[in-house]
């Protein structure tokens, strides 16, 4: 592929400019230095020679567009393309046209995959050893990714692509998301000309909080609204749009939706295709998955079944009742899973009417980890329960049946589905010592170049091997310095040696994961790993010293059914030297199993930006903020006060709002009437309004909540009052210990997203149609027991909320 030759330097010779050299740009620094042409000495313009030709950067010829498609949180065995239930005809169509990679590996949780696939680096080196929720001060770990680990994107954007991501982003640091920035980590300034999504580890894809580039979007009035279509949407108008007015350049699109990660949100038509399909239980669809999997050549003859961990119970053990709700679950999932699908195919028709899909290198990823276990073992029907520390039973979710997968729900699932969903390995997403937490079916689609069709290839690779692949098919070279700053080699090696040879020799000989703990090395065909913690345990199973670590021959076992620790100890030492070795070289140490401390950010160096205050003063047009850059107002006394102004004609709408449907509060006017509603985990309101309407002209609304003590999640009076006079007052009973919501902020003069109630009497978004001057929320002192309460209580809430992510 020969690069686009560049003026580099140019002389004035018989009155015109003439090249003095004509020369491949260097690549190697980015952005490309632009030439530097001589000054004119002549005044008129008409006597002055012809200009010098314009400095233009262009990818190489024929360099490809490339899409990168990743799913959230789907497991090895859940894709039909790779042997499993959900039907996904996008996936099948790419892999029978395409290639399957049977032995393609994740790091086990999502930000640290996503940033590793997005730089060529490992996770640890980009400072996503875990996600940003969960970033402490040590190299490694502080969920800020260096300026020495430029991202794929910059690389391409300098070098002539078009680029934009869409959908789920989980790479900026929680405390970089506001006004205040930094915003050198957002996605438009992390190389993507255009970003439309969510920044964060999920999202309500009923209602989500939409960034367009950097600025927020406020959703359609479209009762039918689902993001999954949303962010298709503009996916095909953008690439449609760059190649109407620049045919010529390549593109290079990162198409990452929310789904399968939890909250399952889904139509319900697509729910219905699969009624009854699971009533069988997950133990049975671990035989069958694993019979297709056979069957289609994905999973080698003669595969066991590893078995399952000890926590999940058998499903002939189950009761009706139970068997009834798993098995709707998992339709909710299924269906999820189809409908994400099939949105994708839309976009790669996009591809293919603009005769674009020949040349388009397709990598898609079946998931950014193993299969969520997250949901507990019996799933969840609100997450933000589960966040609360307030237990959801069989019988409480059943409730809710029908309205699974719906706005209504903010559901998961039982973990046996995750297992099951990892078939033929035992264990789930964050066990980074398993190939349940890690291997991931993975499609690549390039007709121009990939001469075979329906091949499996089962080189052993790893995500950090997709940008290296990317540079090498565009005919890159990898840059040496981006941005004045000079770049850490990038560790993936190139896949493109094994696109039409599938007997070649494997190039990626080794690698290390770890994840909170959990952790493994692979080398030459052997995986030695240990589980430090499991994904519904609360704490580590000994010290990181004591682990109990097995032996694989990956090469002779594929699902890790026979662990050699014991017949091999040796073999099984120098794994765990290698590691060590890996471990220190790529910033791993030390290893941080820490629970509780880990988040709480004064003790692990993590900014915050509410730390030490007990008052914060916002203003109208503050929307979208979220818990990580709000001041916390759970379990103690606090006041609102809003200053605020009546037009003669009234006014109506919210002045302060926090989360939504499933969790939160507000202060607002309706009829005029000052209210205040708290919403406990979306299941009962207490609401609290002044009989009189706010006259016109200026006010001193203020809302008082005196704190019960004595715990946490304790109820309390509240009161509010006008210009000093109070006007009403009630009791709350009980209010969220932990968290409100892990997707939805609090807005000044409006309720984004979801309601926080379902009685404003105005059109969404309830926007105050008077005037705020300002609004101050002041904290009471907490009592030193309720204090200590909470700081315990907190980070155990803090750590399920992160590692849902």
């Amino acid at each position: 592929m020969k690069p686009a030759p560049i003026l580099t330097t140019l002389s004035l010779a018989l009155g015109t400019f003439t090249l003095a050299a004509e020369v491949p740009p260097d690549r190697s620094i980015l952005p490309i230095h632009e030439p530097v042409y001589p000054h004119s000495s002549v005044m008129d313009v008409r006597k002055a020679p012809a200009a010098p030709p314009r400095f233009d950067i262009k990818a190489p010829a024929g360099a490809p567009n490339v899409l990168i498609v990743l799913l959230d949180d789907m497991g090895f065995g859940q894709s039909s393309c790779f042997g499993g239930p959900i039907h996904m005809p996008t996936a099948d169509r790419l892999g029978n046209a395409g290639l399957r990679y049977n032995q393609f590996h994740t790091a086990a949780l999502c930000s640290p995959t996503r940033a590793a696939l997005l730089s060529g680096r490992n996770h640890h080196m980009t400072n996503f050893g875990s996600i940003a929720e969960t970033a402490t001060a040590y190299p490694g770990n502080t969920g800020q990714r260096p300026g020495n680990v430029a991202p794929l994107a910059t690389m391409l954007r300098y070098n002539g692509y078009s680029t934009a991501a869409f959908g789920k982003s989980h790479e900026t640091a929680a405390w970089e998301v506001s006004a205040s920035g930094p915003t050198d980590r957002w996605p438009t300034r992390s190389g993507f000309d255009k970003f439309y999504g969510f920044i964060g580890g999920e999202a309500n894809q009923w209602a989500p909080t939409i960034y367009d580039g950097m600025t927020r979007v406020e959703l359609p009035k479209d009762p039918n609204y689902h993001f999954m279509t949303d962010m298709t949407d503009q996916a095909v108008r953008w690439v449609r749009t760059v190649k109407s007015l620049t045919p010529d350049k390549p593109f290079f699109i990162y198409f990452a939706p929310g789904a399968i990660h939890a909250p399952h949100h889904v139509p319900k038509d697509w729910i219905a295709k699969y009624q009854g399909k699971f009533d069988q239980g997950w133990d049975k669809l671990r035989e069958e998955t694993l019979a297709r999997q056979i069957k289609l050549g994905v999973v080698p003859p003669g595969t066991k079944l590893a078995p399952k961990p000890d926590a999940i119970k058998d499903w002939d053990t189950l009761g009706a009742d139970e068997k009834k709700l798993f098995a709707r679950q998992m339709e909710v999932l299924a269906g999820y899973g189809e409908y994400a699908d099939t949105e994708i195919g839309r976009l790669v028709d996009a591809i293919g009417d603009l005769g674009q899909l020949d040349n388009t290198l397709v990598f898609y990823i079946a998931g950014d980890n193993g299969a969520s276990a997250e949901g507990g073992m019996a799933g969840v029907f609100n997450e933000n329960s589960y966040f609360n520390g307030m237990s959801e039973t069989v019988a409480d979710v059943l409730k809710h049946y029908d309205e699974l997968g719906g706005p209504s729900a903010y559901s998961h699932c039982a973990a046996g589905w995750a297992v099951a969903g990892d078939t033929p390995f035992t264990w789930t997403k964050q066990v980074c010592s398993s190939y349940g937490g890690t291997r991931n079916g993975m499609i690549v689609h390039w007709p121009k170049r990939v001469t075979t069709r329906g091949e499996v290839r089962s080189q052993w690779h790893h995500v950090i091997d997709i940008a290296p692949t990317i540079l090498e098919a565009a005919g890159l070279p990898e840059p040496k310095r981006v941005d004045g700053v000079t770049q850490t080699p990038i560790e993936g090696v190139s896949m493109l040696y094994s696109f039409n040879d599938a007997r070649a020799k494997d190039q990626h000989l080794t690698q290390y994961f770890e994840i909170f703990g959990n952790r493994a090395i692979y080398s030459d065909g052997w995986l030695a790993g240990t589980v430090h913690r499991a994904p519904w345990e609360l704490k580590p199973r000994t010290a990181l010293e004591t682990d109990v670590w097995e032996l694989y021959d990956t090469r002779a076992d594929f699902s890790l059914a026979s662990d050699l620790a014991k017949k091999i100890p040796a073999k099984l030492k120098e794994m765990q030297a290698l590691f060590l070795k890996e471990a220190q070289k790529y910033n791993v140490l030390p290893i941080d199993d820490r629970t509780l401390e880990r988040f709480n950010a004064s003790l692990v160096g993590r900014p915050d930006l509410m730390a030490g205050r007990n008052s914060l003063t916002v203003y109208e047009g503050m929307i979208g903020m979220s818990e990580n850059v709000f001041i916390n107002i759970k379990n103690r006394s606090h006041t609102i006060t809003a200053k605020v102004e009546i037009p003669t004609s009234g006014a109506n709408g919210v002045i302060l709002a926090q989360a939504g449907r499933f969790g939160g509060w507000s202060l607002y006017l309706k009829d005029g009437k000052p209210t205040y509603t708290y919403n406990f985990l979306g299941v009962e309101r207490f609401t609290i309004a002044a009989v009189q309407a706010l006259p016109p002209g200026k006010a001193i609304l203020r809302y008082e909540f005196a704190y019960d003590g004595g715990g946490l999640a304790k109820g309390g009076m509240g009161a509010i009052f006008i210009n000093e006079i109070k006007v009403a007052e009630g009791r709350i009973e009980h209010t969220q210990p932990m968290a409100f919501s892990g997707d939805e902020g609090a807005d000044v003069g409006e309720d984004g997203e979801t309601p926080v109630t379902e009685d404003y009497g105005i059109p969404a978004p309830y926007k105050f149609t008077g005037k705020i001057d300002k609004i101050t929320i002041d904290l009471k002192e907490m009592p030193a027991v309720d204090k200590a309460n909470e700081s315990k209580l907190r980070e155990e809430t803090d750590r399920k909320k992160a590692l849902s992510d």
